[in-house]
């Protein structure tokens, strides 16, 4: 008579492990399970209690529960009877590194390893034991690729756009003269970042003016974005590039401007902020709070999504739209402290003088940083 598999024996196409190897290998399983878990609530506790982070904490909570949901096709008990510690040959070995963190991309570093290390055992081991389980590990264990990245770009980001709260997009002008005459004072002003977004000029006029962007903030406390065009980000040696959501992905960017430029991302609903941080983008625009001069759009977001990206997203976000000195408090209320200005600015009479005003504005209200800097040593 054919054996019929007993309830826990796992599904019917599962190899047959003898007895003696298949305490060996839940031992194995074990083992690795228990690393996959611990790494992802170090990760998961980082990203709730230090990184604030609404939506990422969401996705690490949720990885958690489909692990254990595709642990649970493995008896606890059959575990458990297989667990033999106090006979590991591996619990009496350490090296140094395992007891150092110098920091916090170490730190999530190790953890989100020690995760990817567990689930590709559980997946590798579980071929052998229970292959419908193995399956469900390894699709686990892409999203903790596309988490670890969302994460330690979300912490990069913070670090390195710590002290950006002005964000300045100019065009190129009617000719250079003009262009330096705009660009020259912001920069002297100390505005954090200036975007070059020009739709008219030709290619070679709008490399020539990111060119001498790039000569004039060198140097600076300036970062240089470029809009749209990657290619030309790169060939300028720019600090970054901004996409929109109808032209290059933020895979296609980076793949452009490569892996230490900014890449941001415009945003205009809650859903295409949490899809930016899991593409990886370095930061990203929200709005349009307030109807513009300089973009039409058919809907107005507002500051109901500043509040709510606010609450949730700690990945350096920008209020983009028709901002302006009168309207800076609503922003500022939302719990937004990061702003980006077009013709409030390049339209005023005197563009380093508002640029000052809108800066002493905001370095007063410093409590409403959105994505407050987190200090690396932590």
């Amino acid at each position: 008579m054919e054996r019929q598999p007993a309830p826990d024996d796992g599904p019917a196409d599962a190899p047959h492990v003898p007895p003696p190897q298949c305490v060996s290998l839940l031992r194995l399983l074990d083992a690795a399970a228990n690393r996959a878990r611990e790494g992802l609530r170090v990760v998961e506790d980082y990203v709730r209690f230090v990184l604030d982070d609404r939506h990422l904490t969401g996705q690490m909570k949720q990885l958690r529960h489909d692990l254990a949901a595709a642990l649970a096709q493995l008896p606890v008990d059959h575990r458990l009877a297989a667990r033999e510690t106090r006979a590991d040959v591996g619990t009496g070995l350490a090296t140094a590194a395992e007891q150092q963190r110098p920091g916090v991309t170490a730190l999530l570093t190790a953890n989100f390893l020690r995760l990817q290390e567990g689930l590709r055992s559980l997946e590798e081991a579980g071929k052998l034991h229970h292959p419908r389980m193995a399956a469900a590990v390894e699709q686990l264990r892409y999203r903790a690729y596309t988490l670890q990245r969302a994460v330690q770009i979300t912490a990069t980001g913070l670090g390195r756009l710590q002290h950006a709260r002005l964000y300045v997009l100019i065009d190129g002008r009617s000719s250079l003269e003009e262009f330096e005459a705009l660009a020259r004072p912001l920069i002297a002003a100390g505005v954090h970042a200036i975007q070059l977004r020009d739709k008219r000029l030709g290619d070679r006029s709008l490399l020539e003016r990111a060119r001498r962007l790039r000569a004039w903030t060198a140097g600076s406390q300036t970062l240089l974005v470029v809009n749209d065009r990657a290619d030309l980000a790169a060939l300028a040696r720019a600090d970054g590039v901004h996409v929109g959501q109808e032209e290059l992905s933020v895979k296609d960017a980076r793949a452009i401007v490569g892996p230490e430029a900014l890449v941001g991302v415009s945003t205009h609903s809650m859903q295409q902020a949490r899809q930016a941080v899991l593409d990886g983008a370095s930061y990203i625009g929200v709005g349009p709070v307030f109807p513009s001069g300089t973009k039409q759009f058919a809907d107005l977001p507002g500051v109901e999504l500043l509040r709510a990206v606010a609450a949730e997203i700690r990945l350096p976000a920008f209020a983009i739209g028709g901002i302006t000195r009168d309207n800076l408090p609503q922003v500022l209320s939302a719990g937004f402290g990061r702003i980006a200005v077009g013709g409030a600015i390049a339209g005023a009479d005197d563009p380093g003088a508002r640029a000052r005003e809108l800066l002493a504005v905001l370095k007063r209200d410093e409590s409403s940083l959105h994505g407050r800097a987190l200090d690396p040593t932590v």
